[in-house]
């Protein structure tokens, strides 16, 4: 495994709520911060590899829950804007394909190494119609910018940090105040 698969391990780990796993991308933050990111703990995903990652639309993860289902791409840079050229805008393309295809909405985590505090940030890719609760989140999460020439690219600074995405996905269910009544 490639450098990039510790990082992609960190993800799936917080995603999954793992406590280890939080409290290790946690550390650095700031209080309210930590509060936010735990909030996966108790409403965590079912997080998989992909197989075949990073081709044909897959992404390297996939998180699921309830009516949410995420593809998601992880990308790792020292730098703060990431170029999606080449091989990585093929995987782009492939994912905005199959996120237009199953009525999905692909996300991009982008970890900027060397930083202290929420180092993730999360973009999503603009796939058109969402439905349902996917709809309502689409809103809060920043698409993928392009470029003057309508290139994909990731600006670390105009992401979602992670522990924002994770407090948006991961509320508290409100309890049913008149528990079976409305059976």
């Amino acid at each position: 495994m490639g450098a990039g698969s510790q990082y992609e391990r960190e993800l799936r780990k917080v995603l999954a709520g793992s406590p280890d796993g939080v409290r290790a991308v946690i550390r650095s933050c700031s209080e309210e911060e930590r509060a936010l990111a735990r909030l996966v703990i108790e409403r965590p995903f079912l997080v998989v590899r992909a197989a075949g990652s990073g081709i044909e639309g897959s992404g390297d993860l996939l998180a699921l829950r309830g009516d949410i289902c995420f593809p998601i791409e992880v990308k790792t840079s020292k730098h703060s804007t990431l170029y999606l050229n080449g091989r990585l805008r093929t995987q782009y393309e492939a994912l905005e394909e199959i996120g237009q295809r199953c009525g999905l909405m692909p996300l991009y985590a982008y970890r900027l190494k060397g930083t202290r505090g929420d180092s993730w940030r999360i973009f999503r890719i603009d796939t058109g119609r969402l439905e349902g609760r996917l709809s309502i989140i689409a809103r809060r999460i920043p698409v993928c910018p392009l470029t003057s020439n309508g290139r994909p690219h990731l600006i670390w600074e105009e992401g979602l940090p992670l522990h924002r995405f994770l407090a948006l996905v991961c509320r508290p269910r409100e309890s049913n105040k008149n528990g079976l009544a409305g059976l």
